[in-house]
Protein backbone atom coordinates (compact mmCIF):
# COMPACT_ATOMS: atom_id res chain seq x y z
CA UNK A 1 0.00 0.00 0.00
CA UNK A 2 1.30 3.43 -0.88
CA UNK A 3 1.86 6.09 1.77
CA UNK A 4 0.87 9.71 1.37
CA UNK A 5 3.38 12.32 2.46
CA UNK A 6 2.02 14.85 4.96
CA UNK A 7 2.29 17.76 2.53
CA UNK A 8 0.52 20.96 3.43
CA UNK A 9 -0.41 23.37 0.72
CA UNK A 10 -2.22 26.65 0.92
CA UNK A 11 -5.59 26.62 -0.80
CA UNK A 12 -5.42 28.58 -4.04
CA UNK A 13 -7.65 28.88 -7.05
CA UNK A 14 -4.82 28.27 -9.49
CA UNK A 15 -6.94 28.36 -12.64
CA UNK A 16 -9.04 31.23 -13.87
CA UNK A 17 -12.03 28.92 -14.30
CA UNK A 18 -12.78 25.23 -14.67
CA UNK A 19 -12.71 24.37 -18.37
CA UNK A 20 -14.11 21.03 -19.48
CA UNK A 21 -14.25 19.44 -22.94
CA UNK A 22 -18.00 18.87 -23.14
CA UNK A 23 -20.32 19.64 -20.22
CA UNK A 24 -20.56 20.75 -16.62
CA UNK A 25 -22.63 17.70 -15.66
CA UNK A 26 -19.75 15.19 -15.68
CA UNK A 27 -16.36 15.25 -13.97
CA UNK A 28 -13.54 16.79 -15.96
CA UNK A 29 -11.50 13.61 -15.54
CA UNK A 30 -14.09 11.43 -17.29
CA UNK A 31 -14.62 13.99 -20.03
CA UNK A 32 -10.89 14.27 -20.74
CA UNK A 33 -10.59 10.47 -20.95
CA UNK A 34 -13.54 10.32 -23.36
CA UNK A 35 -12.16 13.17 -25.47
CA UNK A 36 -8.74 11.58 -25.92
CA UNK A 37 -10.29 8.20 -26.65
CA UNK A 38 -12.35 9.92 -29.38
CA UNK A 39 -9.39 11.63 -31.07
CA UNK A 40 -6.80 8.89 -30.46
CA UNK A 41 -6.68 7.60 -34.08
CA UNK A 42 -5.75 11.07 -35.40
CA UNK A 43 -3.91 12.39 -32.35
CA UNK A 44 -0.31 11.90 -33.50
CA UNK A 45 -1.01 13.14 -37.02
CA UNK A 46 -2.73 16.28 -35.79
CA UNK A 47 -0.01 16.98 -33.20
CA UNK A 48 2.73 16.93 -35.80
CA UNK A 49 0.70 18.59 -38.56
CA UNK A 50 -0.79 21.43 -36.52
CA UNK A 51 2.53 22.23 -34.84
CA UNK A 52 4.50 21.89 -38.09
CA UNK A 53 6.52 19.18 -36.37
CA UNK A 54 7.84 21.53 -33.68
CA UNK A 55 6.27 19.36 -30.96
CA UNK A 56 8.97 16.75 -31.67
CA UNK A 57 11.73 19.22 -30.75
CA UNK A 58 9.83 20.28 -27.62
CA UNK A 59 9.81 16.70 -26.38
CA UNK A 60 13.50 16.31 -27.13
CA UNK A 61 14.23 19.43 -25.06
CA UNK A 62 12.14 18.03 -22.21
CA UNK A 63 14.13 14.80 -22.06
CA UNK A 64 17.42 16.66 -22.47
CA UNK A 65 16.50 18.76 -19.41
CA UNK A 66 16.41 15.70 -17.13
CA UNK A 67 19.50 14.04 -18.63
CA UNK A 68 21.89 15.57 -16.02
CA UNK A 69 20.01 13.63 -13.32
CA UNK A 70 20.88 10.31 -15.01
CA UNK A 71 17.47 8.78 -14.23
CA UNK A 72 17.20 5.01 -14.25
CA UNK A 73 13.52 4.82 -13.32
CA UNK A 74 11.19 7.32 -15.01
CA UNK A 75 7.46 7.91 -14.68
CA UNK A 76 5.73 9.59 -17.63
CA UNK A 77 2.37 10.98 -16.52
CA UNK A 78 -0.40 11.54 -19.10
CA UNK A 79 1.78 9.58 -21.50
CA UNK A 80 -0.85 9.46 -24.26
CA UNK A 81 0.56 7.55 -27.21
CA UNK A 82 3.95 7.35 -25.46
CA UNK A 83 5.97 9.79 -27.58
CA UNK A 84 7.75 11.30 -24.56
CA UNK A 85 8.32 7.90 -22.96
CA UNK A 86 9.88 6.64 -26.21
CA UNK A 87 12.11 9.72 -26.44
CA UNK A 88 13.23 9.12 -22.84
CA UNK A 89 14.02 5.46 -23.50
CA UNK A 90 15.95 6.15 -26.69
CA UNK A 91 17.92 9.12 -25.36
CA UNK A 92 18.59 8.31 -21.71
CA UNK A 93 18.77 4.49 -21.85
CA UNK A 94 17.05 4.06 -18.46
CA UNK A 95 16.30 0.72 -16.86
CA UNK A 96 12.56 1.39 -16.80
CA UNK A 97 9.98 3.87 -18.03
CA UNK A 98 6.38 3.60 -16.87
CA UNK A 99 3.77 5.61 -18.75
CA UNK A 100 0.31 6.18 -17.30
CA UNK A 101 -2.81 7.69 -18.82
CA UNK A 102 -6.56 7.66 -18.25
CA UNK A 103 -7.36 7.24 -21.97
CA UNK A 104 -7.16 3.57 -22.94
CA UNK A 105 -7.39 4.16 -26.70
CA UNK A 106 -4.33 6.38 -26.53
CA UNK A 107 -2.43 3.70 -24.61
CA UNK A 108 -3.35 1.06 -27.19
CA UNK A 109 -1.77 3.15 -29.93
CA UNK A 110 1.27 3.65 -27.71
CA UNK A 111 1.63 -0.11 -27.18
CA UNK A 112 1.71 -0.66 -30.93
CA UNK A 113 4.55 1.86 -31.17
CA UNK A 114 6.48 0.06 -28.46
CA UNK A 115 6.11 -3.29 -30.21
CA UNK A 116 7.25 -1.80 -33.50
CA UNK A 117 10.34 -0.30 -31.83
CA UNK A 118 11.12 -3.33 -29.61
CA UNK A 119 10.79 -1.21 -26.48
CA UNK A 120 8.38 -3.42 -24.53
CA UNK A 121 11.11 -4.54 -22.14
CA UNK A 122 11.97 -0.96 -21.18
CA UNK A 123 8.63 0.86 -21.37
CA UNK A 124 5.36 -0.31 -19.86
CA UNK A 125 2.06 1.52 -20.31
CA UNK A 126 -0.86 1.32 -17.93
CA UNK A 127 -4.14 2.98 -17.13
CA UNK A 128 -3.59 5.33 -14.21
CA UNK A 129 -4.96 8.43 -12.52
CA UNK A 130 -2.41 11.20 -12.08
CA UNK A 131 -4.16 12.33 -8.90
CA UNK A 132 -4.00 8.90 -7.26
CA UNK A 133 -0.80 7.17 -8.33
CA UNK A 134 -0.38 3.53 -7.29
CA UNK A 135 3.36 3.86 -6.63
CA UNK A 136 5.21 4.02 -3.33
CA UNK A 137 6.86 7.21 -2.09
CA UNK A 138 10.16 8.05 -3.78
CA UNK A 139 9.88 5.39 -6.50
CA UNK A 140 11.29 7.34 -9.47
CA UNK A 141 14.44 9.28 -10.33
CA UNK A 142 12.49 11.52 -12.71
CA UNK A 143 8.86 12.30 -13.52
CA UNK A 144 7.79 13.82 -16.83
CA UNK A 145 4.53 15.12 -18.25
CA UNK A 146 3.94 16.71 -21.64
CA UNK A 147 0.76 18.64 -22.39
CA UNK A 148 -1.04 16.92 -19.53
CA UNK A 149 -1.15 19.02 -16.37
CA UNK A 150 -3.73 21.47 -17.69
CA UNK A 151 -6.08 18.49 -18.12
CA UNK A 152 -5.89 17.51 -14.44
CA UNK A 153 -9.17 17.82 -12.62
CA UNK A 154 -7.26 19.03 -9.57
CA UNK A 155 -3.92 20.52 -10.60
CA UNK A 156 -2.44 20.68 -7.12
CA UNK A 157 -3.46 17.10 -6.30
CA UNK A 158 -1.74 15.80 -9.43
CA UNK A 159 1.43 17.78 -8.79
CA UNK A 160 1.56 16.62 -5.15
CA UNK A 161 1.32 13.01 -6.29
CA UNK A 162 4.22 13.48 -8.71
CA UNK A 163 6.22 15.08 -5.91
CA UNK A 164 5.41 12.16 -3.62
CA UNK A 165 6.65 9.42 -5.97
CA UNK A 166 9.78 11.35 -6.93
CA UNK A 167 13.03 10.51 -5.12
CA UNK A 168 14.92 13.17 -3.20
CA UNK A 169 17.33 14.99 -5.52
CA UNK A 170 15.21 13.83 -8.46
CA UNK A 171 13.61 16.09 -11.07
CA UNK A 172 10.20 16.63 -12.57
CA UNK A 173 9.89 18.08 -16.09
CA UNK A 174 6.60 19.67 -17.11
CA UNK A 175 6.07 20.67 -20.75
CA UNK A 176 2.88 22.64 -21.27
CA UNK A 177 1.31 25.09 -23.66
CA UNK A 178 1.43 28.72 -22.62
CA UNK A 179 0.34 32.07 -24.05
CA UNK A 180 2.81 34.22 -26.03
CA UNK A 181 3.08 37.88 -25.05
CA UNK A 182 5.13 39.31 -27.92
CA UNK A 183 3.26 41.51 -30.44
CA UNK A 184 2.17 40.59 -33.12
CA UNK A 185 2.94 36.91 -32.52
CA UNK A 186 0.46 36.84 -29.63
CA UNK A 187 -2.36 37.97 -31.91
CA UNK A 188 -1.44 35.51 -34.66
CA UNK A 189 -1.19 32.70 -32.12
CA UNK A 190 -4.60 33.49 -30.62
CA UNK A 191 -6.24 33.57 -34.06
CA UNK A 192 -4.64 30.27 -35.07
CA UNK A 193 -5.43 28.46 -31.82
CA UNK A 194 -8.95 29.84 -31.39
CA UNK A 195 -10.13 29.62 -35.01
CA UNK A 196 -7.98 27.66 -37.47
CA UNK A 197 -6.85 24.82 -35.22
CA UNK A 198 -10.36 23.96 -33.93
CA UNK A 199 -11.71 23.93 -37.49
CA UNK A 200 -9.01 21.53 -38.73
CA UNK A 201 -9.45 19.43 -35.60
CA UNK A 202 -13.21 19.15 -36.08
CA UNK A 203 -12.89 18.13 -39.70
CA UNK A 204 -10.07 15.64 -39.13
CA UNK A 205 -10.84 14.08 -35.76
CA UNK A 206 -14.65 14.29 -35.98
CA UNK A 207 -14.75 15.62 -32.41
CA UNK A 208 -16.45 19.01 -32.40
CA UNK A 209 -15.05 20.13 -29.04
CA UNK A 210 -11.57 18.66 -28.56
CA UNK A 211 -9.52 21.37 -30.24
CA UNK A 212 -11.69 24.22 -29.00
CA UNK A 213 -11.10 22.83 -25.52
CA UNK A 214 -7.35 22.90 -26.21
CA UNK A 215 -7.39 26.68 -26.68
CA UNK A 216 -9.75 27.29 -23.76
CA UNK A 217 -7.74 25.12 -21.36
CA UNK A 218 -4.50 26.92 -22.25
CA UNK A 219 -6.14 30.28 -21.59
CA UNK A 220 -7.37 29.09 -18.19
CA UNK A 221 -4.06 27.58 -17.08
CA UNK A 222 -1.94 29.49 -14.51
CA UNK A 223 0.65 31.80 -16.03
CA UNK A 224 4.37 31.13 -15.73
CA UNK A 225 4.99 32.88 -12.41
CA UNK A 226 1.86 31.46 -10.75
CA UNK A 227 2.69 27.92 -11.83
CA UNK A 228 6.23 28.27 -10.50
CA UNK A 229 4.79 29.46 -7.19
CA UNK A 230 2.50 26.43 -6.98
CA UNK A 231 5.43 24.07 -7.55
CA UNK A 232 7.44 25.75 -4.79
CA UNK A 233 4.48 25.70 -2.40
CA UNK A 234 4.16 21.96 -2.95
CA UNK A 235 7.76 21.53 -1.83
CA UNK A 236 10.02 21.63 -4.89
CA UNK A 237 13.23 23.36 -3.85
CA UNK A 238 14.26 24.58 -7.28
CA UNK A 239 12.19 25.50 -10.33
CA UNK A 240 13.73 26.52 -13.65
CA UNK A 241 11.50 27.66 -16.49
CA UNK A 242 12.33 27.91 -20.17
CA UNK A 243 10.07 29.56 -22.73
CA UNK A 244 9.96 27.70 -26.05
CA UNK A 245 9.06 28.96 -29.55
CA UNK A 246 8.24 32.55 -28.58
CA UNK A 247 6.07 31.47 -25.69
CA UNK A 248 3.89 28.77 -27.26
CA UNK A 249 5.24 26.32 -24.68
CA UNK A 250 6.96 26.51 -21.34
CA UNK A 251 9.26 23.84 -19.94
CA UNK A 252 9.51 23.75 -16.14
CA UNK A 253 12.12 21.60 -14.43
CA UNK A 254 11.62 21.25 -10.69
CA UNK A 255 13.98 19.52 -8.25
CA UNK A 256 12.85 17.74 -5.09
Amino acid sequence: MRHVLPLRLKSHNVTKKVVTPYTDRESKKHQVARMFDNIAPKYDFLNHFLSLGIDISWRKKTIKAIAPYRPKHILDVATGTADLAIEAANTLKPEQVIGIDIANEMLEIGRKKLSKRNLNTVISLETGDSENLRFENESFDAVTVAFGVRNFENLEAGLKEMYRVLKNEGAMAVLEFSTPTLFPFKQLYNFYFSTILPFIGRVTSKDTRAYSYLYESVQAFPDKSRFESVLKEIGFKSVKSKVLTLGICTLDVAEK
